[in-house]
């Protein structure tokens, strides 16, 4: 039972509870407790008793005893209950973005519906616009959700892909038959969802390495197996291939199966002009192998330095790289600080102390603490009370503190008709004010756009949080004009947010690219909510190298005193 199924069963508990209608307080306990299991980087297999789970942020002795049966049978006597409850088949309709509890049990009880097929045929039907409080709109709305729901459904990702990945790279490690060892495909080159895992061995001892991985406890069922490929699907539903090739052909494998296909395509092509044969074996002159052993001696046989994985798209790098223009892409060690940290002042898990501990511990100089304004009533947001309140507590860590300052900010919601959560008097206190949508996301695009360039304009917001409010594989981005509001920001000198929480990776790649082209400053953060979360920032620093930015891109590469200057 790993973090991930027990993470699983806590979120289905609170979709059952909701859709019973029980207490809120109950369902977010389920939907905190989640969060910390899917996010705890330790097997919780691994606790030795109670005590030791009660530790983790949100798990109290109930919960923290669900665990431990969870841990030690497999089961959950509370959940094989729910399971065969009326409701419980309704979980599978609210994986359609913007189908909630109390939509999903009207639907049921009026028209019976329990499956996705069944709710496509009654909106295309037209059989959901006269129920209470759905109409026309809404049934559309659920049809693109289903659209949704159903292209996100074929890929994973990165942030639940990765770790998974890196996992089964450390086991093979330990076969000492394994000399050389790399993920491949488009997990290397770090893309936001990857459709299956590639894994790629050099050995010479093919046999006894493909043994090893199809042998694998994560493995559920061997696709195909032989002496140098085999693919195996695992418990967690994706798929992993694995191949081994000799020592000599490592570096040639390893950039073939990196890929993208449309960068291997300019490489050969460039390869053929000099009168060579470039593939996954090496590189040939005639019949004559004069190349392959590492990457860099396919990129030197045709006069290139060496592309790093992530920007590997044909999307100017190999031009860059014969002008020697390549970009010094970022790396998390440019970090100084993070800017978007909460804390359990709001909806964070976490005390001031405990996130500043963990942030210096990161080998950063500053955090951001940015919890959240009042608008989203989950959240507990901030009153202009318990900023006060919150402020005195961050001066008296600071003074423990030694090497490391806290920042007081907060983050603030762009309310739908562009005016802030805080009115400025609130604002101008603050060190930092990231703003950010959290509600009404379906405006129309010039609608968003202006909402958002509004609080581009405002004199006291520094940084625009997560500007399309994506979640990957949840919900799509909202309809804005992102050339419009990098042009604002240039003009008004605001910083656009990479978010890199796993969900969201919001600026994506390619805004990022537009944005440096456009001389638009970045904020690489993670939006961490507990402890543990901080380390999601290698995501986003993932992100911005597909998105070819340097140092000089990023705001927090820059030390607090110049970092300061940058705000109003």
């Amino acid at each position: 039972m790993t973090n991930q199924d027990i993470a699983k069963i806590f979120y289905n508990i609170a979709e059952i509870l909701e859709i019973q209608g029980e207490n809120p307080f109950k369902i977010r306990a389920y939907i905190k407790a989640a969060q910390t299991v899917e996010s705890y980087t330790k097997e919780l297999s691994e606790a030795q008793d109670i005590e030791q789970l009660k530790e983790l942020p949100g798990i109290g002795e109930k919960i923290a005893l669900k665990i431990k049966e969870l841990v030690e049978t497999g089961k959950l006597e509370m959940y094989e209950r729910f399971k065969k409850s009326e409701v419980a088949p309704l979980i599978e309709l609210l994986q359609v973005p913007g189908l909630g509890p109390k939509h999903v049990k009207l639907i049921y009880d009026k028209l019976g519906i329990k499956t996705i097929d069944q709710l496509e045929k009654a909106a295309k039907g037209g059989k959901l616009r006269n129920l209470p409080g759905l109409g026309e709109k809404t049934e559309q709305n659920i049809l693109k959700g289903i659209d949704q729901e159903r292209r996100h459904k074929e890929r994973f990702p990165l942030g639940v892909i990765l770790p998974k990945a890196e996992s089964i790279v450390s086991q093979l490690k330990k076969v000492k038959e394994v000399k050389d060892i790399s993920l491949g495909g488009s997990l290397r080159r770090m893309k936001e969802t990857i459709g299956d895992v590639d894994i790629l061995v050099s050995s010479s001892k093919a046999k006894i390495v493909s043994d090893a991985f199809v042998k694998l406890p994560e493995v559920q069922n061997i696709l195909s197996e032989g002496i140098t490929k085999s693919s195996v699907m695992t418990k967690d539903d994706f798929q992993m291939d694995l191949r081994v090739v000799k020592p000599e052909s490592y570096g040639a494998a390893l950039h073939y199966f990196t890929g993208s296909k449309a960068h291997n395509i300019r490489i050969r092509s460039m390869g053929v002009d000099r009168g060579l044969k470039i593939n996954e074996y090496g590189v040939f002159k005639g019949k004559k192998s004069i190349a392959g052993k590492t990457e860099q001696e396919i990129f030197k046989s045709v006069g290139l330095p060496f592309i790093p994985p992530e920007i590997r798209e044909d999307w100017g790098e190999i031009e860059a790289a014969q002008k020697r223009k390549l970009p010094h892409l970022i790396e998390q060690k440019d970090l100084k600080g993070d800017l978007h940290i909460h804390s359990n002042w709001t909806d964070g898990r976490s005390s001031i102390e405990d996130m500043a501990l963990a942030a210096q511990k990161m080998g950063y100089l500053y955090m951001a603490l940015c919890d959240h304004s009042p608008t989203i009533g989950i959240t507990n947001g901030l009153t202009p009370e318990r900023i006060e309140k919150r402020k005195k507590e961050i001066d008296k860590v600071n003074k423990i503190l030694k090497g490391f300052v806290i920042l007081n900010g907060a983050e603030v919601d762009i309310r739908s008709n562009g005016k802030m959560d805080f009115e400025d008097d609130i604002l101008k206190e603050l060190d930092i004010v990231v703003a950010a949508v959290h509600t009404k996301f379906t405006q129309p695009k010039d609608e968003m756009t202006k909402r958002i360039i509004g609080a581009i304009e405002n004199p006291y917001v520094d940084i625009i949080a997560h500007p399309t409010g994506r979640l990957i594989g949840r919900r799509d981005p909202y309809e804005v004009d992102m050339d419009k509001l990098l042009d604002a920001a240039k003009a008004n000198h605001k910083i656009m947010e990479l978010n890199a929480y796993p969900d969201r990776l919001d600026l994506n790649d390619l805004h990022c690219r537009k944005a440096k082209e456009k001389g638009v400053k970045i904020a690489i953060s993670t939006d961490s909510h507990w402890t543990e979360h901080l380390s999601w920032i290698r995501y986003g620093i993932a992100t911005a190298r597909r998105g070819w930015l340097e140092p000089e891109d990023v705001v927090n590469t820059l030390p607090l005193e110049k970092l300061l200057k940058l705000f109003r």
